[in-house]
């Protein structure tokens, strides 16, 4: 057994024992991996990437874990201009990003950077600088647990929006085997971002090449703390730890007039700034919020763990902060990532 517990498996190292691990690297191996928990006569096994969006419990998960490593990208030309793009689950996003970049093929420049794989990323449908997964993804193939069979989900099936998806309604009934995207060669979509078009020196609506857009990606990301690095002080992390919280049209007009930062996501909602929120009531890079749990050294809405950290402090840590600022600013915070294995 290659790891005995939860922690190594997760970015921000926490998290009890486990039953048994399958590392699953070959797709052609997969079919083997479905028998092999059905003689067991078990469940669905919990199913891991990079386990960079996750708090895995003390307590561990008793049955089996499933850690997606398949690699790959399987390209087909769809036209002159558009190719489909099929790539196995287990592919780290930002290298797909990184290739895409390369290939001039546009529709996810604006991903660069973000850790987990690839199949994590419509779960969560991850996004950042006005582009997110569903701009690109066309269909998903998976396993499902329930029918016992693979399954082809087009990208409306999977009811993807702002943050969310019907995966985080219905966890562990679909393991996700490989995305497939829709990439055109082209310049890069429109900006619609403006620390972006800073980052670039351009105004909104520009469409530069891709790998430029990629490239300011990174650079923007760097400059504001959010590139893990694995081996800095920050390395035990899982990102942002709270979504930037949907608000009234009041609150909006309030909290913006004290300098908040308010946005329209994609869904047309307006949203606050979580970090500025932290920041509102007190909270600023390095604080230390329990034992062995701070913000990060680069921005507050980051907690990192060091010695003496627990997963269940860190739980306890994203609640009682939530309830600070509701209780401060009337605006609920929602934990971002997602609590697995067993919780009391």
């Amino acid at each position: 057994m290659p790891h005995s517990t939860l922690a190594p498996l997760t970015t921000l190292r926490l998290g009890g024992p486990v039953g048994d691990i399958l590392n699953l690297a070959d797709p052609d191996d997969w079919l083997e991996l479905v028998r092999t928990i059905g003689d067991r006569q078990e469940d669905a096994p919990l199913t891991l990437g990079h386990g960079s969006n996750v708090v895995a419990s003390d307590t561990g998960n008793e049955g089996t874990v499933a850690v997606m490593n398949t690699r790959g990208i399987a390209v087909k030309r769809m036209d002159d201009d558009t190719v489909a793009a099929t790539v196995q689950a287990g592919h780290p996003l930002a290298d797909l990003v990184q290739w895409a970049a390369a290939e001039h093929l546009a529709g996810i420049e604006c991903l660069a950077g973000i850790p987990g794989t690839t199949g994590a990323a419509p779960v969560q449908n991850v996004g950042a600088y006005g582009q997110q997964i569903s701009d690109a993804l066309d269909h998903l193939t998976v396993w499902d647990w329930d029918m016992g069979r693979l399954r082809t989900l087009p990208a409306q099936a999977c009811h993807l929006r702002h943050r969310h998806s019907r995966f985080k309604n219905h966890p562990g009934r679909w393991t996700i085997l490989t995305t497939t995207f829709h990439l055109t060669r082209s310049p890069a979509a429109p900006i619609g971002y403006q620390p972006l078009a800073d980052e670039l020196g351009l105004h909104l609506g520009v469409r530069p090449p891709v790998a430029e857009v990629t490239a300011a990606v990174l650079a923007n990301r760097c400059r504001r703390g959010l590139l893990l690095d694995p081996h800095g002080p920050d390395a035990h992390q899982a990102g942002s730890v709270f979504l930037n919280p949907p608000v009234t049209a009041a609150q909006a007009a309030c909290w913006s007039a004290a300098g908040c930062p308010v946005h329209t996501d994609s869904d047309g909602q307006l949203r606050a700034s979580a970090g500025w929120l932290l920041e509102h009531i007190g909270y600023r890079p390095g604080y230390k919020i329990a034992a062995g749990i701070q913000c990060s050294n680069r921005r507050t809405l980051t907690l990192t763990a060091h010695d003496g950290a627990t997963a269940t402090g860190f739980a306890q840590a994203l609640t009682e902060l939530s309830a600070q600022v509701k209780i401060a600013t009337g605006i609920r915070l929602q934990p971002e990532p997602v609590l697995v294995g067993t919780w009391p």
